[in-house]
């Protein structure tokens, strides 16, 4: 295959990790400039199948359950397993050869083909020999190595890595493909123009090389412990041939592939399909237990009386992987792709900007850490936690934790620190610093420190965070992107004005709960007309309210990988609210991804007795009110003015953390019950993410999704008549004012308008 140009804008096969930022924000702009729209529409698609497909598997929830407890078995018992697999495979008559690392594996093969004349090979899809270089290692020894998979068969004539999982030429084309097979394939006559001239001319190409092959390789996507068989699913029928035609067959398989028994492979059959590409099934599922016990066929005159069958099992960093506490959950991956399908930032820059060598999205940063070294796992900084795909994992793994503690340990061995990094930390609290982590993490994780400061002189903060010369100097400090605009502080916390408000309701005689609202950084700091919405709604509905001090509460410091600043700030909140949930109050959060905190990170963070009873008292302050009104069996009419025919439709973003716990349905259900139509966002996140959109180097990628966002409130506006805007988080109103010109309410604000100023009786 003839190699590509050096000022080529994808990514080829042999390639340098991103282990610097510079090559990770290089790839960032390439893919911005020339795949984002391609990768975008198809991740999206499979990603809205997947919706639809999932929602059709009756007990889906308790199938997650079942394949998630299959793989914890199976990963606690992998050296057991390894064993019997071995056992079963020998006991047919195959061939086992266990591999401690890529360099082992690539030998045997090579060896094994030399050994018996392989001249050719076909090859099916498999991430574990891409993870191996296997294919590096046998065309030096003249073996010709052909990708049979349709969109691995193009990038080897491009010589590009895949850019996803299941779909590796994603990125690509129609056009581009016609025109890589004219380039490569001069004599053709053919047009190549639609889809089925392109598939029906490599079909001839592929189908020659079939017949010719000496040997064939496939991966696995599940081996079977107690019967040495192979699962493989596909929607090309290549891999049936890879495995049937050529005599001898080799299978290359990560250890974490086996599963215990053949009774386990229904359960990841189903939720397979479901959550790759949306399809309730794989078009092709094949289950073979090798040696095939089938006749060969001579295409070659090589007169091969029996079949041959070599599995390869590796290692290479899995058994240390096992044993770590934090990189093990990796192993439990069955690589359908659904993290990366709904992952906003993938759908933007693909694979080959949101991936190291061989592994990409949300859940290859472990991946290239545990296989490769923790340096490849650069790119995990594109994880902004928005935890959209922690309900869309079929094994339920929480990878935005993985990416924390991703994070954690890169920041562990950084090395770049500067002067002006030691000198500008002396202005951060010396409680619970990383001093490794550099000082752009160390700002950006401390953002309750400084908005404190900033909030003491709110005009004159306001004022200097318009100036360039501000600007410039966060630019060069922290590395904050000159070109995003800073919020501007509010004349009175929502602590001060909170408690003044309070100081002026009548406390409730017999109040039908006690409720302290929690006054998180970036409400109390940035949004406080939305906590006083909130205190204004439940004083309304007769509740005792208080309102807790602000406490850093650790999301910044968790999205920075600052972990021991996030166990320490999580510490401080147990040590303000406990002493009121133990009086009997309930805790109300407005701050989506601080609650997504409380409800989820913290389990992380602290004991489990601790999590457990703060986790207990929490609640979502939306899903709240309509849960205190279901409860006391209150009629939500009577103390809210519905809508009229006047009133316009509403569109509402609900922020994706808030979505992921399933707390968006609260407020749309609110919305509807007072007799609005609600319009919702698609988008999986609005691209802020907290300190993300204002890095430098990520500030494109969440341009481009604030734009997405933007393009669904201007068709709103115009297509569906909204005028009334809500989003529920922080970040998500940054984006929809920057980008849509729209200034969204917060719900509690929008709902707090429509209080009746009397109670209506009946």
């Amino acid at each position: 295959m003839s190699s590509v140009s050096q000022n080529a804008t994808h990514r080829p096969r042999q390639v340098a990790s991103k282990s610097s930022k510079k090559v990770l924000h290089d790839a960032i702009h390439m893919a911005l400039n020339e795949q984002s729209e391609a990768v975008r529409s198809n991740t999206g698609t499979f990603n809205r199948n997947r919706y639809v497909a999932t929602a059709l598997i009756h007990d889906y929830d308790a199938l997650k359950d079942r394949a998630r407890a299959i793989k914890e078995e199976a990963i606690q018992r992998l050296p057991e397993l390894v064993e019997q697999v071995t056992a079963a495979v020998k006991a047919r008559g195959g061939h086992v050869f266990f591999a401690k690392d890529a360099a082992e594996a690539n030998r045997y093969v090579k060896e094994l083909f030399i050994s018996k004349g392989v001249a050719s090979v076909v090859k099916s899809k498999s991430i574990t020999s891409e993870e191996i270089h296997l294919n590096a290692a046998l065309e030096p020894e003249g073996i010709e190595v052909v990708e049979t998979d349709l969109a691995e068969f193009i990038l080897q004539l491009a010589d590009e890595q895949p850019s996803h999982i299941v779909a590796p030429a994603i990125h690509f084309s129609r056009e581009k493909i016609s025109a890589l097979f004219k380039k490569h394939y001069p004599e053709t006559t053919e047009a190549l123009e639609s889809g089925e001239d392109l598939t029906d001319f490599a079909r001839k190409i592929l189908r020659r090389k079939f017949l010719k092959a000496d040997a064939g390789i496939s991966g696995a996507n599940f081996l079977v412990a107690e019967t040495g068989s192979i699962v493989l699913v596909e929607s090309e029928a290549n891999i049936r041939m890879t495995t049937m035609a050529p005599a001898l067959h080799v299978a290359v398989a990560g250890i974490e592939k086996i599963i215990p028994r053949f009774s386990d492979i229904p359960v990841f059959i189903e939720l397979l399909g479901a959550s790759g590409t949306g399809q309730p099934l794989t078009s092709y599922t094949n289950i073979i237990t090798p040696p095939l016990p089938v006749p060969v066929l001579d295409f070659n005159g090589n007169h091969a009386q029996q079949r041959e069958f070599h599995l390869v099992l590796i290692d290479n960093g899995r058994l240390a992987m096992r044993d770590d506490p934090d990189l093990k959950e990796a192993l439990y991956c069955i690589r359908c792709s659904a993290c990366m399908n709904v992952c906003a930032n993938f759908q933007t820059v693909g694979g080959h900007a949101f991936g190291g060598e061989s592994y990409s999205g949300g859940i290859g940063g472990a991946w290239e850490a545990g296989t490769g070294s923790l340096e490849k796992a650069h790119f995990s900084e594109l994880c902004t936690g928005c935890s959209r795909c922690v309900p869309n994992c079929p094994v339920r793994i929480d990878i935005p934790w993985l990416n924390v503690v991703l994070r954690h340990r890169l920041n562990q061995k950084n090395t770049d620190r500067r002067f002006a990094d030691i000198v500008f930390e002396g202005l951060l609290p010396s409680k619970g610093v990383d001093r490794k982590a550099p000082f752009q993490k160390q700002f950006f994780a401390h953002y309750a420190h400084t908005a404190k400061q900033a909030s003491r002189t709110p005009g004159l903060s306001n004022a200097l965070a318009g100036t360039s010369l501000f600007k410039k100097v966060l630019a060069k400090v922290a590395g904050f992107d000159s070109r995003r605009n800073l919020p501007e502080f509010p004349k009175e916390t929502l602590v001060d004005a909170g408690r003044k408000l309070l100081g002026n309701l009548p406390t409730p005689a017999q109040p039908l709960a006690k409720v302290l609202v929690f006054a998180d950084s970036f409400t109390n700091y940035g949004h406080p007309e939305n906590g006083l919405a909130l205190i204004r709604l439940l004083h309304a509905l007769g509740c005792e309210v208080a309102i807790s001090e602000c406490v850093a509460d650790g999301r910044a410091a968790l999205s920075q990988g600052l972990i021991p600043t996030a166990k320490a700030q999580a510490g401080d909140v147990t040590k303000e609210l406990l002493p009121w949930i133990r009086k009997g109050y309930h805790v109300l959060v407005i701050e989506p991804s601080v609650f997504a905190l409380f409800a989820a990170d913290y389990h992380h963070l602290m004991d489990q007795d601790t999590f457990q009873e703060l986790k207990a008292s929490t609640f979502e302050a939306v899903h709240y009110l309509g849960k205190l009104l279901k409860d006391h069996s209150m009629d939500l009419l009577k103390y809210f003015e519905t809508a009229s025919d006047q009133d316009a439709p509403v569109f509402f973003h609900g922020h994706c953390q808030q979505r992921s716990l399933g707390m968006a349905q609260p407020t749309i259900q609110v919305l509807q019950d007072l007799g609005f139509q609600v319009q919702t966002s698609t988008v999986e996140c609005c691209g802020m993410a907290g300190s993300f959109g204002y890095k430098k180097g990520f500030y494109e990628i969440s341009e481009r999704l604030g734009e997405q966002l933007a393009e669904q409130v201007t068709a709103s506006k115009t297509e569906y008549q909204a005028s009334i805007f809500l989003a529920s988080g922080t970040s998500c109103t940054e984006q929809i004012h920057d980008y849509a010109k729209v200034k969204p309410q917060h719900p509690l604000v929008f709902l707090a308008s429509r209080l009746r100023s009397t109670p209506k009786t009946h």
